[in-house]
């Protein structure tokens, strides 16, 4: 069995109070690995190293981080397979999608940050012939990135990457229910020679490793990205601190389809964005409201395309839906679509257990956590179905008549992270986009991502904006200076 370590100074160290948390694969259901349980003790070696290690990294050239941080790119694109692999037992994804999706899009986020802080520019203003202002983006400090778990190493790097290449050191902690590729990620640091104590890697419990980062006085910059009771702990404690926050939280985001939109395309994207990494995806489209004309179209090719998608071991190329991430998430979502028939919805494919071998399971996962994809029914927006963070590969479909009632149940939720807009009217698709309230909105498409664009939520759905400048400027601190023209 494989006992995970945390990543601090440079080295592979054991958890200071030698604690281990098991680690489950979601396909089987059986402990595999051992993380370490970490504490306040271990956060403050990481600090401690953090700290040490700023000021050699925030006064290196771009250029010295850039390549550090592209030298670890490098070797994260030479260990996809293996990386896609650990992901998949460690998350029970499908290996097709951590091996299309999961791992490229991490080597990107280290590219695209390790880049662009080559590419960065000064603001100058000129004050009225008396003066000339110009503002420099300092490295601002130590930063806390907590990441959950599920896209792990994918949002991981999301976080880490725009820290460094800004010139922050980092103190990160990966969600214990995944924390493998994490792991493998501060061994490829070691391979690649990354600077001690610049990135450090605290695995554990968010009550326990995870408020230590966020509490500790000498870590200034917090930026979490998980549920939204979870972010709400965190702002009550970061607040009081003047510590700058950003949190990229919950969603349930509505996905409209209007009676002239291109059903066929509308459909099939829509499987995706209901039922891609088994729903557990923050921007994932669990609420559908299809226009009543189209209704019963969009329920039939939804079941359809739900029914015809094959659950099972996620090491099968075949499969298209794995396995859910943990025993306890899994319970989570089967209570969730109980309450959706006590709420007076209808079922029209899902929501129960795939059978044991031999009719359906393989023998290695008859004891994994798997559920069947659910299209649900019968349910008005109001209701906790419709209004809860389910997280799973559910979704309800709930007819609407125009243009203001579709805007009225999109925006009806605590909600606003995304939307997904399906019409062939250009005029309507830019008034539905201007009136919904989300970060990202999206026109007969979904998840079609530019790394330059602000990524981020309304309402309870988080504070701050990821991506391109937004996140180099976040982890920044802005200092102004004026110099005086002398005219004589």
């Amino acid at each position: 069995m494989q006992t995970i370590a945390n990543y601090i100074d440079g080295n592979l160290i054991e958890p200071q109070g030698g604690a281990y948390l098991d680690n489950v694969e979601p396909a089987t259901g059986k402990v595999y690995s051992q993380t370490p349980d970490s504490d306040e003790g271990d956060v403050q070696l990481a600090v401690d190293a953090a700290t040490r290690a700023f000021q050699g990294w925030s006064q290196a050239s771009a250029s010295e981080r850039s390549d550090a941080m592209l030298s670890l790119a490098s070797l994260v694109e030479a260990n996809l397979e293996k990386l896609a692999r650990a992901e998949t037992i460690d998350n029970g994804k499908p290996l097709w999608l951590a091996r299309m999706v999961d791992i490229p899009r991490a080597v990107s986020n280290l590219r695209f940050f390790a880049t662009a802080i080559l590419h960065t520019s000064s603001e100058v203003h000129f004050t009225d012939g008396q003066a000339i202002n110009y503002t420099m983006r300092q490295p601002a400090g130590v930063a806390g990135c907590i990441s959950p778990w599920n896209l792990p190493l994918y949002l991981f790097t999301w976080k880490i990457a725009p820290a460094l290449a800004a010139g922050c050191t980092v103190v990160a902690k990966p969600s214990e229910v995944t924390p493998m590729t994490a792991f493998m990620l501060s061994e490829l640091c070691i391979e690649a020679g990354f600077p001690p104590g610049v990135l450090n890697i605290v695995h554990g419990l968010g009550a326990k490793a995870g408020q230590a980062i966020v509490s500790h006085p000498d870590v200034p910059v917090i930026s979490f990205t998980g549920g939204s009771a979870t972010g709400a702990s965190i702002a009550r404690t970061a607040g009081p601190m003047f510590k700058k926050v950003s949190l990229e939280l919950g969603g349930k985001n509505p996905n409209l389809i209007f009676a002239d939109a291109n059903l066929q395309a509308a459909i099939k994207i829509s499987v995706q964005s209901s039922f891609a990494n088994q729903g557990q995806i923050c921007l994932c489209g669990s609420r559908i409201f299809a226009q009543r004309a189209v209704f019963d179209q969009v329920v039939d090719g939804l079941v359809a395309a739900a029914k015809s998608l094959k659950v099972g071991d996620p090491l099968e190329e075949e499969t298209k839906q794995g396995a859910i991430v943990s025993k306890d998430h899994l319970d989570k979502v089967l209570k969730c679509i109980d309450l959706a028939k006590e709420e007076g919805g209808t079922i029209h494919c899902g929501g129960d257990r795939p059978p044991p071998p031999p009719e359906g399971l393989n023998v290695r996962c008859k004891d994994g956590f798997f559920l069947n994809p659910a299209v649900i029914t019968g349910l008005g927006p109001g209701c906790r179905t419709n209004q809860e963070e389910i997280f799973g590969p559910v979704v309800t479909v709930t007819p609407f008549d125009d243009e203001d009632e579709a805007i009225t149940m999109a925006n009806s939720t605590v909600y606003g992270l995304s939307s997904t807009v399906w019409t062939s009217d250009l005029d309507r698709a830019h008034r539905v986009a201007g009136k919904i309230q989300a970060g990202t909105v999206w026109i007969n498409c979904w998840l079609l991502r530019d790394l330059r664009v602000p990524f981020g939520g309304m309402k309870q759905s988080g504070v701050g904006r990821e991506g391109g400048e937004y996140a180099l400027n976040f982890f920044t601190e802005p200092k102004n200076i004026c110099v005086k023209i002398n005219h004589t």
